[in-house]
């Protein structure tokens, strides 16, 4: 199995050392260089010609800069002549600006997509994307695997019986009822109304969380400003207590300060993004690794066996 490659940007260098300890290969070799301007230079250190080519880079902050390290990556391997380029994006930028909300404003997910498409990338392995319709803004195939059977596991583990599984708002429903369904828990929804970007009051709970565990469900914590005013909500309607599980830790601003001072007793997250100094500090936020998931689904897309019991 000597004929495919993974290589790893600068975003989350420690994932891609687990995937390569999951997968038993040595990360190959890179140069990224940064010019004194800001300009990103790439070298490929090794030969890649006519090899399966993997790169794993998460586009988080800076996003710029590592949307624009991964791309001139893939456009480097391909000029190496590499058989086939996968971009493995374990979190995808620009996620969220997936349609018009107003007059005269991008579509910027779909441009994403374009660009990594005429970089020269002929497969994207990602995770949890912020809206599924996004695999088609892609003309070439997208695997989008979710972090559910790592959290889950994690749920049975740590949590007893006395579940509720709440959706921070109406978009997230499909979502908690899949976990609560497979957890045999019960459903409660937040009726949440955001008045601007990043600022989110939470309204009402839907469902009875009375006297229950309750644990807020959601694909990412940016600001947290939806997760302590979800949390706010459920405590005030009678909850035991409450935690929280997302996927994508991106924790900007005031978010860790917001979750220390917050009524949530933990924030369970993955390392699809590298937590922050304050956010390892905190005691309240614990990583999972999904090295294992993303490992599994490159040595099966590489074989060309099925990856669709990786989806459940």
């Amino acid at each position: 199995m000597n004929d495919y490659v993974i290589f790893s940007g600068n975003s989350n260098p420690d994932l891609s050392k687990k995937i390569c300890n999951y997968l038993d290969v040595s990360l190959g070799g890179a140069i990224v260089k940064t010019f004194s301007d800001g300009e990103i230079q790439i070298e490929i250190d090794e030969n890649v010609r006519a090899k399966d080519v993997f790169v794993v880079q998460s586009t988080c902050s800076p996003v710029n800069d590592n949307l624009v390290e991964l791309l001139l990556m893939i456009d480097a391997l391909n000029r190496s002549s590499a058989r086939r380029i996968t971009a493995v994006i374990p979190y995808f930028g620009y996620a969220r600006q997936d349609k018009k909300v107003a007059p005269r404003v991008p579509i910027s997910a779909k441009l994403v997509a374009d660009m990594l498409t005429v970089a020269g990338t002929k497969r994207v392995i990602t995770m949890d994307l912020h809206a599924g319709q996004i695999q088609g803004f892609f003309n070439i195939p997208v695997d989008n695997l979710f972090a559910a059977p790592v959290l889950i596991q994690y749920i049975k583990s740590n949590f007893n019986n006395n579940l509720v599984i709440v959706s921070p708002d109406a978009g997230g429903v499909e979502r908690a009822r899949a976990f609560a369904k497979r957890l045999n828990a019960d459903l409660a929804i937040i009726d949440k109304r955001r008045s601007a970007p990043n600022e989110a009051k939470a309204m009402a709970v839907v469902g009875d969380v009375k006297g229950q565990i309750a644990i807020i469900l959601d694909d990412m914590a940016d600001t947290a400003g939806t997760l302590t005013e979800a949390a706010a909500a459920v405590m005030k309607s009678g909850a035991k207590e409450v935690h929280a599980c997302c996927a994508h830790p991106v924790l900007s601003g005031p978010a860790v300060d917001r979750i220390m001072q917050s009524q949530l007793k933990s924030l369970v997250v993955t390392d699809t993004i590298p937590l922050n100094e304050n956010a390892q500090k905190s005691g309240k936020i614990k990583a999972l690794t999904i090295s294992e998931l993303v490992g599994e689904a490159i040595i099966r897309s590489h074989r060309g066996d099925s990856v669709t019991s990786l989806f459940v």
